[in-house]
């Protein structure tokens, strides 16, 4: 009792809705940790959303929170994230009213420090070789003279200019490049690309196949360098069937692509000199072919060039090749709710058009247009019969009468004929008695239908029907007088009733019934169907 007084007692604490305390507790949580660096380890991480953005946790040995990395923070991050690295993040924690819960909104991303990233690097290394990937046995001969040399590197840093200047001064030969990007988001997924793409090239096609590969990237830090330890890298190479050298870095610098290439080069400049030999050392023996060969190789080289440039002006963008399909899905949906309703509305108007011509009277009308139709022609079906039945015994009897006067030779020829008219007669008469018991079936299925139709099925269940003076049925109790003659119908008859006061009816004598139509059955043994049995 002291606890209900106590909650129906006024208070001067204020009232706040859920939105209004899910909003302050927003604006508190955003106000105090808009700048945080959290240490944990990456949990739940499935890689970028189709909307681009990213959701995962951070947890350590006791705690966990809620994490997420916009789809524009993506590109300044020099890593990418996996599942069960350790990292330092940066940003804000913020709170989600919708299911009260808080937040990491991640600004920047850095690995806890080279040691995790090492160890990182080291166990997957060991997953790898135990997979065969590292194998010496795997590894290819460079061949001695290549034709053409592929290389995967950046288009615009100083290591392509390096590579193509010592493959120039060695031994001039076609470079095809494919232009990646060597540090940052997606950077591993384009180079493992590249090398797939030049394994690709159909030996003999337009574009020539490359003889070696080179991937190649200048120095940097272990963050720099973290796209070729990418495992999708790693195994491109070990895949490539084309022989590969890995040129990434400088010579103390070693990642796990090192361990797959077939030839390590310490540094870009090397790899060019292991894919080409020394001009020098064959001057000797093609001495008057070298100018023939480096103006072909040049001119060729510089021919690639501009129809590479060309090919990558024409390409059109990935915005470009979408716009028109885009547009027409949308005109697609956006006039697919009015063509529903259009369709709908023709659909309604069909079915009123059908249904109004399925009333009862036009049934019953439509029944006794038939019926009396039906009758006609059986009666005019009955005099054909009656007059052709006539016209066969005249010339029957035509035939007696003739057959006296034949002589005896004729007679036999006669009595065939006179039997082929019999049966012939018999026929005719089959036929007129098939086609009026398929009349008489189908007149029976209509009126099957009528009957089924007809209100005297409703008062055969016990109700009646009450009719005015002009025979009308009467459907309501207000409007009729008192005094007033009424008919009382049901279904064995009808009886004539006046209203009283208080709605009562006098009882008048029954209605004598209705005679039923009489059903006159064909005479047994007689062939010929009577009019009067179809009724």
């Amino acid at each position: 009792m002291n606890s209900l007084i106590a909650n129906d007692s006024p208070t001067n604490v204020a009232e706040y809705s859920v939105s209004e305390l899910s909003g302050s507790i927003k604006r508190t949580v955003e106000n105090a940790f808009d700048h945080v660096r959290v240490r944990g380890e990456i949990s739940g991480y499935r890689g970028q959303h189709s909307s681009g953005h990213a959701y995962f946790s951070l947890k350590d040995d006791r705690a966990r929170i809620d994490a997420v990395i916009w789809k524009g923070t993506f590109p300044r991050i020099k890593f990418r994230p996996e599942e069960g690295m350790e990292v330092i993040a940066t940003g804000k924690v913020t709170t989600f009213p919708g299911s009260s819960k808080y937040q990491i909104v991640i600004e920047s991303l850095e690995p806890a420090g080279a040691g995790a990233l090492m160890a990182l690097i080291e166990e997957r290394r060991r997953r790898l070789a135990a997979e065969g990937l590292f194998d010496q046995n795997r590894k290819r001969p460079l061949p001695f003279l290549p034709h053409v040399v592929g290389v995967v590197t950046s288009p615009t840093g100083a290591v392509i200019r390096d590579i193509l200047h010592r493959i120039s001064d060695r031994f001039p030969v076609h470079v095809i490049v494919w232009p990646v990007k060597v540090q940052g988001e997606g950077s591993g997924d384009e180079v493992a690309a590249a090398i797939r793409g030049f394994n690709a090239v159909v030996p003999g096609g337009p574009v020539k196949r490359p003889d070696v590969l080179i991937v190649a990237r200048g120095g940097g830090s272990l963050e720099d360098l973290w796209s070729f330890n990418d495992e999708a890298v790693v195994r491109a190479a070990a895949e490539s069937e084309i022989p590969l050298i890995s040129a990434v870095g400088h010579e103390t610098d070693w990642t796990l692509i090192d361990h797959a290439a077939d030839v390590r080069a310490p540094t870009p400049t090397g790899a060019a000199e292991m894919a080409v030999p020394v001009k020098a050392d064959l001057d000797a023996q093609i001495a008057n072919l070298t100018a023939r060969l480096r103006g072909c190789a040049s001119r060729q080289m510089d021919l690639r060039r501009q129809s590479v440039r060309a090919l990558v002006r024409a390409l059109p963008s990935l915005d470009q090749l979408l716009a028109l399909p885009r547009r027409r899905f949308d005109e697609a949906a956006a006039g697919l709710g009015r063509g529903l309703e259009r369709t709908t509305v023709v659909k309604r108007r069909s079915f009123e058009r059908a249904s109004s011509g399925l009333r009862l009277e036009l049934l019953t009308n439509r029944l006794a247009q038939q019926r009396q139709l039906l009758a006609d022609r059986i009666t005019r079906s009955e005099r054909c019969l009656e007059r052709q039945l006539l016209r066969e015994r005249g010339r029957v009897a035509k035939f007696e009468a003739s057959l006296k006067a034949l002589p005896a030779r004729l007679i036999g020829q006669l009595q065939r004929d006179r039997q082929h008219l019999t049966s012939l007669s018999r026929h005719a008469d089959t036929a007129v008695s098939h086609t009026l018991a398929r009349s008489r079936s189908a007149i029976t299925a209509q009126d099957r239908v009528l009957q089924s139709l007809s209100y005297k099925n409703v008062l055969k269940r016990g109700f009646a029907v009450v009719r005015g003076e002009d025979d009308r049925p009467l459907t309501r109790a207000a409007g009729i007088g008192e005094g007033k003659a009424i008919a009382v119908e049901f279904a064995d008859g009808r009886i004539a009733a006046v209203t009283g006061a208080g709605g009562e009816l006098a009882e008048r004598p029954l209605a004598p019934p209705q005679p039923k139509k009489r059903v006159v059955k064909p005479e047994s043994g007689s062939d010929k169907p009577k009019q009067g049995s179809l009724f």
